[in-house]
C-alpha cells in the first residue's frame, strides 16, 4: 500500500472553492489530480490504514457523503473519487458508462499503487464500483454496493418516468437544486452543467440487465439499500442471491454463510442514504472482518 500523494496538488485557494448544504461542504482530505486513460481524475485522500475507494452518485461529488467521511475515515484511509464529468473532474469526449468509469478507477488503483483497495460506490458510483470488481477483480479486496440497482426493469415505474425527463433541457429546472449549486461550485466548467444532464440522461435511458456479469464477482461483497429506495427491497435480495447470498442456514457457528452480505436499512431513501450516518455504521463493521480470501 502506499501514500496517496501522488498527482497534482490541488492549490489552497482551489480547496476552499466547495459547496454548502446537504451536498457540499468540505470532505476534510487532501485534493490531488491523477491523469489516467486520458482523463484527469479529481481525488481526495483522509484518514490512515487499508485503503478504501469511495465513488459518490449521478450528479454528485465525494462531499456528497457528509458525515460518512469522517466516520469511514477513523480506521482506514479513504480516497474518495469525482467520476468523469462530476465534480472537479472535467468532463472528456466519450459516453457516460459505468464500465468505461470502472476502468478509470481501475488505473487510478495502479497509479496510486494500492494493494486489494476495498472499494465502496453509491447510486451511480455503486454501478462504477460492481464493475471495477467484473472487469478487474485482482484489485478489489471487498466490494459494497449502496443503492444500485443491476437492471433496469428493478426500478419503479414513475422513478423510471423522471429519469426520461432528464437531459441538458433541464438545466434550468435543476437551479435550485443542491446538485447543480455544488456542480456549479467545484465543477472547472461550470457552464457544462447541461452537457452532464444530457449524457447522465443517454446513460439512464438505455436498458440493460448485468445479472450473468454479477454472478462472477469473486469479492467479498455487501449489497446495503434502504426499505424506501428507488427499487424494491426484494431486488437488493435478488442481488444478494446472485452472490450466493440466501441459499441456506448460516449454521450456529456461522460457517454457512455466504461470500457476500445484505443490508436493508429501515425508513432510508434512495437520496438520504449517501450522507444518513447509517450506512457508515452499517458497513463498517463489514469493513473491519477478515476477508475469507484475505492472506
Amino acid at each position: 500500500m502506499s501514500s496517496t500523494s501522488r498527482g497534482v496538488t490541488v492549490s489552497e485557494e482551489e480547496s476552499e472553492k466547495q459547496a454548502q448544504g446537504p451536498w457540499g461542504g468540505k470532505t476534510g482530505g487532501i485534493g490531488n489530480y491523477a491523469d489516467v486513460n486520458g482523463i484527469k481524475l479529481y481525488y481526495e485522500t483522509q484518514g490512515t490504514g487499508y485503503p478504501l475507494i469511495l465513488l459518490h452518485g449521478g450528479l454528485g461529488a465525494g462531499s456528497m457523503f457528509g458525515p460518512n467521511l469522517p466516520a469511514l475515515a477513523k480506521g482506514r484511509q479513504v480516497i474518495t473519487v469525482d467520476l468523469q464529468g462530476h465534480g472537479r473532474t472535467a468532463d472528456i469526449d466519450r459516453p457516460l458508462k459505468p464500465q468505461l468509469m470502472a476502468d478509470d478507477i481501475a488505473a487510478l488503483i495502479k497509479y496510486l499503487k494500492l494493494d486489494r483497495p476495498d472499494v465502496m460506490g453509491y447510486s451511480l458510483g455503486g454501478g462504477v464500483a460492481t464493475f471495477v470488481a467484473i472487469r478487474h477483480p485482482e484489485l478489489v479486496r471487498k466490494l459494497v454496493i449502496v443503492s444500485t440497482n443491476f437492471k433496469r426493469s428493478a426500478i419503479y415505474p414513475e422513478m423510471l418516468a423522471q429519469q426520461e425527463q432528464v437531459g441538458p433541457e433541464a438545466a434550468e429546472f435543476m437551479k435550485q437544486t443542491p446538485m447543480y449549486q455544488l456542480y456549479t461550485s467545484i465543477a472547472p466548467r461550470p457552464e457544462d452543467f447541461p452537457r452532464l444532464l444530457g449524457k447522465v440522461g443517454d446513460m439512464m435511458k438505455g436498458d440493460f440487465d448485468y445479472s450473468k456479469e454479477i454472478a462472477g464477482i469473486k469479492a467479498t461483497t455487501m449489497i446495503v439499500a434502504g426499505d424506501s429506495d428507488m427499487f424494491p427491497p426484494s431486488h437488493a435480495a435478488e442481488f444478494f442471491g446472485l452472490l450466493g447470498g440466501g441459499k441456506r442456514d448460516g449454521g450456529w457457528d456461522g460457517s454457512g454463510r455466504p461470500n457476500a452480505r445484505l443490508a436493508i436499512l429501515p425508513g432510508m431513501t434512495h437520496y438520504a442514504m449517501g450522507s444518513a450516518p447509517a450506512l457508515a455504521a452499517t458497513v463498517i463493521p463489514f469493513l473491519d472482518e477478515q476477508a475469507p480470501n484475505a492472506p
